[in-house]
């Protein structure tokens, strides 16, 4: 399972399918990264990580309800809560079967979100998933492959897109962030080295009626060969990954 500078006001990325595309880091979202209560530890990650960069994919606005789908420690949940405000929502979605196969899973869901008032947990099964309806965004860093995890039934990712489709406002954005496999792998890597293909990813969500609008470079290493367990400490925190921006048509 996938563990979980500052960014200026006018830090821009690059992101396309097909022509490239420029989107500025809104000013919410850089404030939310320099947000001088996050963690040291998740701060020192910044730079690798790049969070106001992929948050600004998202489209965040203060106001927004968005879920953080396998929120892992609460990094990005607790970015998202502060680009949201006061006035958002930021759902913390940590599978029944992380905390089963780890306690650190259930103390992080209970730790982050007693800290972030416009939180709320969520920790239902991941093989009958059930999220809010009426979401504007949903995120999931680095954990798209588990849903291929052997003890997982087959059809878990089509379920589960299935229900993130139906979770989104028309129009509403689901973000995909996740360790690149070798090209032409599909599935195959998800269990044994926590990496999976970007075209497996694409046409599973698209089947649920996703349409892909971007996808973006930023996390990409060529040093990566792809073919390393993403733990492994040759490799860990310098994989090639891919991000992926879809969205429920209106």
């Amino acid at each position: 399972m996938a563990r979980k500078f500052m960014v200026p006001a006018l830090a821009v990325l690059a992101f396309a399918v097909g022509a490239p595309v420029m989107a500025q880091v809104p000013a919410n979202i850089a404030k939310a990264v320099a947000d001088p209560s996050r963690p040291a530890a998740e701060t020192a990650r910044d730079a690798a990580r790049r969070p106001g960069e992929i948050l600004a994919m998202a489209e965040l606005k203060p106001g927004d309800t968005v879920v953080d789908f396998v929120m892992g420690g609460g990094y990005f949940t607790r970015i998202i809560s502060g680009a949201v405000g006061s006035q958002g929502v930021v759902y913390a979605y940590q599978p029944a079967e992380f905390i089963r196969f780890a306690a650190r899973y259930g103390e992080s869901l209970k730790a982050v979100t007693a800290a972030l008032v416009n939180s709320k947990p969520l920790d239902g099964p991941i093989t009958a998933l059930d999220l809010p309806d009426n979401v504007d965004a949903v995120i999931t860093v680095q954990n798209y492959h588990d849903m291929h995890l052997k003890p997982f039934p087959t059809d878990t990712a089509a379920k589960a897109n299935a229900e993130i489709f139906k979770s989104l406002k028309p129009g509403g954005v689901f973000l995909v962030i996740d360790h690149s496999a070798v090209a032409g792998s599909g599935i195959s890597a998800a269990d044994t080295l926590h990496r999976i293909d970007i075209a497996a990813v694409k046409q599973e969500v698209e089947a649920a009626g996703f349409k892909l609008e971007a996808e973006s470079p930023l996390l990409a290493d060529a040093s990566d060969a792809r073919t390393v367990n993403v733990f492994d400490p040759a490799i860990r925190g310098k994989t090639d990954q891919f991000i992926l921006k879809f969205r429920k048509p209106k």
